[in-house]
């Protein structure tokens, strides 16, 4: 089964513009989730999902200039995004990852592509944030097999669940078989995903400490532990509300 990471990117945020192309130890953020998906053992290709709007020129001039597999779509319509994407590239199950979450880690996307495999036929869809949340906020990653994208892509008629491009999966469990990976310890009250000048103050003095971004997720636990402080940085940013959590 050929399995396809799609990175979803743009410079449009509504709440941090710019965001992915943000300095982290010398490297654009975008450039830092590149690198860590693509030492992931279990993924055939890793493509950068970007928009049609004339704002993400600057990505796919990225893309060129690094060599990366890169797809245009829709801005709002995210799940069409994706679908097209998973269609040029000859996708059979997609890795649904996020370009705000610069410590997303291969260990756990080996994890989450390896379940999925192992339940084939029957399982449709695994991520390592179902049924709840148990690893830090932005280590979270999904996989799903394409026909099942294909469905929801035909059948969901709700643009505020397409945005989330999972969301009618996970909310028609009768429809689909849905697995997930839990951790031991719950850890989800660690937010590790960018979407306020307080998350990328916290994420740049990790980076800053590292130098790098060859460090594990593990990494980074422990340097918390010795810094727990850094976790008051952000601990009031609120998560944008996603439909099927």
């Amino acid at each position: 089964m050929r399995v396809v990471a799609i990175i979803q990117a743009r410079t449009g945020s509504t709440r941090l513009p710019g965001k992915v192309l943000a300095d982290l130890a010398g490297e654009p953020m975008l450039a830092r989730v590149v690198n860590r998906t693509r030492r992931a053992k279990r993924l055939d290709e890793v493509v950068i999902a970007t928009t049609s709007e004339p704002a993400d020129d600057t990505i796919v001039e990225m893309c060129v200039a690094r060599g990366w597999a890169y797809f245009r779509g829709s801005n709002e319509d995210v799940l069409d995004r994706y679908y097209q994407a998973a269609i040029k590239y000859h996708a059979q199950a997609i890795v649904r990852i996020t370009s705000d979450c610069p410590f997303i880690d291969p260990e756990i996307l080996d994890r989450v592509v390896q379940a999925f495999l192992d339940g084939q036929p029957n399982v449709d869809y695994v991520s390592n944030a179902y049924p709840r949340f148990t690893f830090p906020r932005g280590l979270d990653a999904e996989v799903v097999r394409l026909n099942v994208l294909e469905q929801a892509w035909r059948e969901d008629r709700n643009l505020g669940w397409r945005e989330h491009v999972t969301a009618f999966i996970l909310l028609n469990p009768n429809l689909f078989c849905l697995a997930g990976i839990l951790h031991e310890l719950d850890l989800s009250d660690m937010r590790w995903t960018v979407d306020t000048a307080e998350d990328l103050e916290f994420v740049r003095r990790i980076y800053d400490t590292f130098n790098h971004d060859r460090f594990s997720w593990r990494d980074v636990v422990s340097l918390l532990k010795r810094r727990p402080h850094w976790l008051d940085l952000n601990r009031h940013v609120q998560q944008k509300i996603d439909p099927s959590n």
